[in-house]
């Protein structure tokens, strides 16, 4: 039953950090392979780098909520919301 899952390539799950600028702050973030390849699609989908797409989404969610708790968590959640949005766009998920 678990093969899918079992037998994966174990490079997706492998992590990687990257660096990068959040509010003029240099940070690095450590995601997992299959979350940087999401992140990567959805900023080509809004036509601009990964980098400036996560920097976008940490100042916005500072404006809405203040800063996160767990901000990797909120990219993996948002990489998780992208993925459901794609499978289901009737079902009125839509990012704000």
């Amino acid at each position: 039953m678990c093969q899918i899952f079992s037998h994966q390539d174990p490079d997706r799950y492998a992590c990687t950090t990257r660096r990068l600028r959040l509010n003029g702050q240099s940070t690095s973030i450590r995601l997992e392979n299959s979350f940087w390849a999401i992140l990567d699609t959805i900023a080509e989908a809004e036509g601009t780098s990964t980098p400036a797409f996560i920097s976008t989404l940490h100042s916005e969610v500072l404006e809405a909520r203040g800063e996160p708790a767990n901000f990797t968590s909120l990219l993996r959640c948002t990489a998780l919301l992208y993925i459901e949005t794609q499978k289901a766009p009737e079902a009125g998920i839509a990012a704000e």
